[in-house]
């Protein structure tokens, strides 16, 4: 049965639930076609270049028609879509912002411009769309890929809300200094300097102009709307975001006719040590996924 923990209502009780909710969390990295994505570890070169070429036919007039971005132009492209969200889930757009032109080399990345990924989220278990393969911290490691560039925005906001990054939807959505090492705290990116990047990032730019401050109640009614959506997130895949941030010395890469308990038994751990370790719903594994197998 999957976890289920409820994140309480009432501004009071707020930041006993939080206390909570983060004892509950380990580190994770970032939403529709009903087939499951092909895993990173199964796909051979040849199959990564036909899917890449698809994706590439398929996005074919907007590759064509595509033309660079300076920073200055991606921010001018991007910053409704970031105020929005900020709007509705309390994420600073500046943080957004900052995210996108360092993850997408300001929209100019393979990545942005084949797969309109603006934030190099990866495939999980629970993705069912399409896929772009790329070399990152594997050899064709999975991404992906999205419709339209707005589409990517949304499910970087869709990312963030799960339970590890719960405390930072009770920071002011202006605090993007809060945001910075916040991710970086929850596991977002492995790079020690990622905090100084985005903060100089959004101080460069003064990317914080698009920040807006809000009003107690607003805030209150801000954090129980996402508060609500992170409950309903919990125990839902986030696999690649914990073995993102795992040095791979601490992996183990699931094989034909491995099970859970022979695994847990392998690397002397309990079979609910080793759900622990990579907040599992249930006890089902597939060939290829990763599991951290050491604290």
């Amino acid at each position: 049965m999957a976890e289920l923990f409820l994140l309480p209502s009432l501004a009071i009780m707020r930041k006993t639930g939080l206390l909570f909710l983060s004892l509950l969390a380990f580190s994770a990295c970032a939403p529709h076609r009903m087939t499951e994505t092909p895993n990173v570890n199964t796909i051979s070169d040849r199959q990564a270049e036909r899917n890449n070429r698809e994706i590439q036919e398929e996005h074919r007039d907007a590759i064509n028609s595509y033309q660079s971005y300076t920073s200055l132009q991606y921010i001018d492209r991007f910053k409704t879509i970031a105020i929005q969200e900020m709007n509705l889930y309390g994420i600073p757009a500046s943080i957004t912002l900052a995210q996108g032109l360092y993850e997408s080399g300001s929209g100019n990345s393979e990545l942005a411009k084949n797969a309109n990924n603006h934030f190099g989220i990866k495939c999980n278990s629970g993705w069912t769309g399409r896929s772009y393969y790329k070399d990152d911290d594997n050899k064709n490691d999975c991404f992906r890929v999205y419709d339209t560039p707005e589409e990517s925005f949304r499910d970087h906001s869709n990312f963030l809300k799960r339970k590890n990054y719960a405390h930072l939807f009770e920071l002011d959505k202006n605090d993007y200094e809060g945001w910075a090492y916040g991710l970086k705290a929850a596991g977002y990116a492995t790079n020690p300097k990622y905090p100084q990047i985005l903060i100089g990032i959004i101080q460069k730019y003064n990317l914080d102009q698009y920040d807006r401050p809000e009003g107690t109640v607003q805030k209150i009614k801000r954090e129980d709307r996402v508060f609500k959506q992170i409950n309903q997130n919990i125990g839902k895949a986030d696999q690649d975001s914990i073995v993102k941030a795992t040095p791979a010395s601490k992996l183990y890469t699931v094989q034909t006719g491995d099970t859970l308990y022979n695994i847990s038994k392998r690397f002397d751990l309990t079979i609910d040590e080793l759900k622990t370790l990579n907040s599992m719903a249930d006890n089902n594994i597939k060939i290829g996924q990763k599991l951290v197998i050491s604290k």
